[in-house]
């Protein structure tokens, strides 16, 4: 029960790789809140984590709107008391060649991933500075550090989440604040699944080990993060990608 007591805000937790977060964080002790634009899936989610006798509640939000980031906040410290941990996991892609991208599905991933971060980092500073205490961690991507064909926005937005985590941890650490981030590679999921068996294959040549990560790899080392053992580190991104990038 590493994260006993402890109360935990996790954006875009509906499903996926949040959710696994979610559930594991639970599974250690910890409160949570789902905060998800899909209110019924985060509904769901929320009753089965409260199932596992911790505090749970469902949270509609947009992290791109800021006025909503704030009103959430402001929901959840009432409700819960304390915020210890931010998890900033909602993202999105729009993926097209450069030349062909939108401006459009430019500014959606933006708006989301990278924007979102800051807006609920902001707000999460706000409360966890007069704690003296918080654990911020941020989901980025592999491709932030070694980018990838038909993803300029979204490796971008991810690429700017380590620049963001790596400021915010130098600016607040004297409040009791880490920031760090996790950047997972391939993962499986629903996406993954679909993909044909030749497909797969190919893209498994690139890592290692050999084999597709799991969403409970991304969310061990998320876990590990917000625990007392990690209270030394901050500023760092703990990479689990099979060694698809050293």
């Amino acid at each position: 029960m590493r994260l006993e007591g402890k109360n935990a805000l996790i954006t875009g937790a509906a499903q996926g790789i949040g959710k696994s977060i979610a559930l594991g964080m639970a599974q250690e002790g910890a409160n949570i809140a789902i905060a998800d634009v899909n209110m019924e899936s985060a509904q769901e989610t929320s009753l089965e984590i409260a199932s596992k006798g911790v505090k749970s509640t469902a949270m509609k939000l947009d992290v791109s709107n800021h006025e909503d980031v704030a009103h959430v906040m402001k929901a959840f410290t009432e409700e819960f008391g304390s915020l210890d941990i931010l998890v900033n996991n909602a993202g999105i892609t729009r993926d097209g060649l450069l030349m062909r991208m939108k401006e459009e599905d430019w500014d959606a991933v933006l708006n989301i991933n990278l924007k979102g971060s800051f807006l609920c980092c902001k707000e999460a500073i706000r409360i966890m500075a007069k704690q003296r205490y918080g654990k911020i961690i941020s989901i980025s991507s592999v491709v932030a550090f070694m980018g990838n064909a038909g993803q300029a926005n979204y490796s971008s937005s991810k690429a700017g989440l380590i620049g963001l985590t790596k400021t915010i941890a130098k600016e607040y650490a004297s409040r009791g604040i880490r920031a760090n981030a996790v950047a997972p590679g391939f993962i499986q999921t629903a996406m993954t699944d679909n993909l044909s068996d030749e497909v797969k294959d190919e893209m498994k040549k690139n890592i290692p080990l050999g084999v597709f990560g799991t969403p409970e790899d991304v969310s061990s080392a998320v876990i590990f993060l917000a625990s007392k053992e990690a209270d030394y580190i901050t500023g760092q991104v703990i990479h689990v990608n099979g060694g698809m990038y050293m």
